[in-house]
C-alpha cells in the first residue's frame, strides 16, 4: 500500500526560471514548505537557484529526479506549456505534481495531458494561482456573505507595459497574450461564473513587439442575456504609470468591488495594490471603503496552488481544486478565444448588399 503524503511534503522542483525564482521558491518559503531538490535542463540555472534558496539537491539529468530515495513527495513542474508531457513522463505512478500554466501549447495537448495524468493515476493540479490571491479570496468572501447583492458582472482591465523579453521561448510560441497571460483572467471568471456557453475575442500583435504573436486581447465569456465577463488587455502601454491600469471590478445587484493590480505595473518591481468595496442599503448608495489585504497576487497566491496538491494528496480534500480535471475547462475556454479570434467578427459585405 502506498504511503500516505503528508501535510508539507518535500516537493521537487523541475525548472529554474523567472517564475520559479519570483514566485514558486518565495511562497514556498513563506509556507514552511520544505524543497528538496531541483533540475533544470540549464545546470547553471538549477545551480544558481538552488544556492539563492539553500535548495539542498540539484539533479543531473531527469532521470536521476524520480530515484531520489525521498518519498512521498510532491512534484513542480514549472516548464514551457509544449513540455509538460515529456516532463510527466519521468514521474512515478501516483505521484502527486503541480503543472505550471498553461496546460500545454493548445487544448488537444491539454487533453492528453489530462488522459496521461488519468493513466497515470497522478495527483495533477494546474497552477492557476491567481484564485487563490489573497485580494480575491477577500473578495471571494465578501460576494459569499452577500455585500454585492446578486453578482452579475466582471471586468478585468489591463493596460500596461509588461517586458516580455523577461521569457524568452515565447518568442518562439505561435500563442502568447491569452495562453500565457489573459489565461489566469478566464481562469478566474470561471471559478465565480463557472463554463461559459461561449467565448468571443480578438487577440493582435503590436508593432513594437513584432516578433510577438500577439500581446492585446479582448475577450467575452458569454453567460447570457444578465451577465457580463469582459477582459480586456494591453501590454504595449510604453508612455509611463500615469494613464497605466491593472484592475478586476466585481459589480453585483447591491454592491461592488474594484482591486488594483499593483503587480502587473511597472513589472517586475510592482506597485502596491488597492481593495475598494461599496454596498447599498436599500436604494441608498453606500460609501467606497478601503480594505486592507495582507499580501498580493505574486508570491503569495503561490502558497494556495500547492496547498491544494498537499492536501489533496494528503487525502483531506477528494482532489484539489485547481486539479487537470477542472482547468481542462479554462483550456476549453483558451481555445475558444483563438478560434473566435481567427474567425473574426460578422463581414459587413454580409449587411451592405
Amino acid at each position: 500500500m502506498k504511503e500516505a503524503l503528508s501535510y508539507k511534503a518535500p516537493i521537487i522542483i523541475i525548472g529554474a526560471g523567472g517564475i520559479v525564482n519570483d514566485a514558486h521558491l518565495p511562497a514556498y518559503q513563506l509556507a514552511g514548505y520544505n524543497v528538496a531538490g531541483i533540475y533544470d535542463i540549464d545546470k547553471e540555472k538549477a545551480v544558481a537557484t538552488a544556492q539563492k534558496f539553500n535548495i539542498p539537491i540539484v539533479f543531473e539529468r531527469m532521470e536521476d529526479v524520480a530515484r531520489l530515495n525521498l518519498s512521498p513527495v510532491v512534484y513542480d513542474v514549472a516548464v514551457p506549456g509544449a513540455a509538460i508531457r515529456q516532463v510527466l513522463e519521468y514521474l512515478p505512478a501516483g505521484s502527486a505534481v503541480l503543472i505550471q500554466k498553461p496546460m500545454g501549447d493548445d487544448y488537444e495537448e491539454a487533453k492528453a495531458i489530462l488522459q496521461f495524468t488519468r493513466d497515470k493515476k497522478l495527483v495533477a493540479a494546474i497552477n492557476f494561482q491567481l484564485r487563490y490571491a489573497p485580494f480575491i479570496k477577500a473578495a471571494r468572501k465578501l460576494i459569499q456573505q452577500g455585500a454585492l447583492g446578486q453578482l452579475c458582472d466582471i471586468e478585468i482591465n489591463v493596460n500596461v507595459f509588461t517586458p516580455w523579453h523577461l521569457w524568452t521561448f515565447l518568442y518562439e510560441s505561435p500563442r502568447v497574450e491569452i495562453l500565457y497571460h489573459s489565461i489566469h483572467y478566464i481562469d478566474l471568471v470561471r471559478t465565480f461564473f463557472g463554463n461559459p456557453a461561449g467565448v468571443y475575442a480578438k487577440t493582435v500583435k503590436h508593432p513594437d513587439m513584432s516578433q510577438l504573436a500577439s500581446v492585446r486581447s479582448n475577450i467575452i465569456m458569454d453567460y447570457g442575456d444578465m451577465i457580463r465577463a469582459n477582459i480586456i488587455t494591453n501590454h504595449c502601454h510604453k508612455f509611463g504609470l500615469e494613464h497605466q491600469h491593472s484592475y478586476i471590478k466585481f459589480e453585483g445587484t447591491q454592491g461592488a468591488i474594484k482591486i488594483d493590480m499593483g503587480l502587473l505595473m511597472n513589472y517586475p518591481h510592482g506597485v502596491e495594490d488597492v481593495f475598494q468595496y461599496m454596498t447599498m442599503t436599500g436604494n441608498e448608495t453606500g460609501e467606497w471603503k478601503k480594505l486592507a489585504v495582507e499580501g498580493s497576487w505574486f508570491p503569495h497566491a503561490f502558497m494556495g496552488s500547492m496547498e491544494q496538491v498537499m492536501q489533496a494528496a494528503a487525502g483531506n480534500i477528494s482532489k484539489p481544486d485547481n486539479s487537470v480535471e477542472d482547468c481542462i475547462y479554462t483550456m476549453a475556454c483558451v481555445e475558444a478565444a483563438y478560434r473566435s479570434s481567427a474567425a473574426g467578427g460578422v463581414k459587413l459585405n454580409e449587411i451592405i448588399h
